[in-house]
């Protein structure tokens, strides 16, 4: 009697529901307008669109935050979340702003949490504010010796390889690129596109796998709001996204026919 009962123990506990892997929690982190001419750097209506696109893949919760300054409430949602992506005006300079933000970004790469950076999202005008950006993300627009263009240029793609072009081909693209961007010591950045500027193949966007074990993605372009409008850059940079995430991207790539 003793075995038949261990015996239906064990086929009801061998029944029981696998509990849902929990979402991973992302913060969409954006600004106002920031004296650019209007279609530039709109960082809430890109966002929105990237939150559009996330919402098509399972297992992600987005959260759109305006973080503009003083964002006291900042390091506490940082501290709750799985990642962030930041699209907003000098982005390592917001970053190192505050102690406690730094902080937290800190703290949330120790988790290895994702780190993504957008077009000024990953840079800043004072080179003081660049190393630690590097250090979390992989490289940065910054300093006095920071270089932009807005080129019409075929767009290629580094390493068909990578998770991230999955679904990608070589595309046109008109855009102010930044370029000539600042590297870690340790060069573990993988180039995902790739631009030719000036006569050089210039790395717009591309892939890092942190030393604590966690990953960053950064972009360099979306200056002009309707670069949304092509399908490989929503591609690109929602792949970006997942990957950074540590969540599975499609042999075929992410659908992002639905949204635009």
């Amino acid at each position: 009697m003793k075995r038949a009962l261990l015996l239906v123990l064990a086929f009801i506990l061998g029944f029981q529901p696998v509990r849902a892997q929990e979402a991973k929690r992302l913060l969409l982190l954006a600004q106002g307008p920031d004296g650019h001419p209007p279609a530039t750097h709109e960082y809430l209506p890109g966002l929105s669109i990237l939150q559009k696109l996330l919402a098509q893949t399972p297992g992600v919760k987005t959260t759109l935050v305006k973080a503009d300054e003083p964002w006291r409430d900042g390091p506490d949602l940082l501290d709750q979340a799985d990642g962030a992506v930041i699209f907003l005006s000098e982005g390592a300079k917001w970053l190192s702003q505050d102690p406690r933000r730094l902080a937290a970004c800190e703290r949330l790469a120790k988790r290895k949490g994702a780190l993504v950076g957008l077009h000024w999202g990953i840079g800043t005008k004072d080179a003081k504010n660049i190393d630690a950006f590097v250090k979390l993300v992989g490289a940065c627009h910054g300093g006095p010796d920071r270089k932009y263009k807005v080129v019409s240029e075929t767009a290629h793609v580094a390493d068909a390889r990578h998770p991230i072009a999955r679904g990608i081909k070589d595309f046109k693209a008109r855009d102010e690129f930044y370029y000539f961007l600042k590297l870690p010591k340790l060069d573990k950045i993988q180039p995902i596109l790739q631009v030719p500027i000036d006569g050089k193949s210039e790395t717009v966007c591309w892939a890092f796998e942190r030393p604590d074990g966690g990953r960053s993605f950064g972009f360099s372009g979306l200056h002009f709001h309707e670069n949304w409008s092509l399908p490989e850059y929503r591609r690109l940079v929602t792949q970006g996204v997942l990957w950074a995430l540590n969540v599975p991207i499609p042999e075929a790539g992410v659908d992002v026919s639905l949204v635009r």
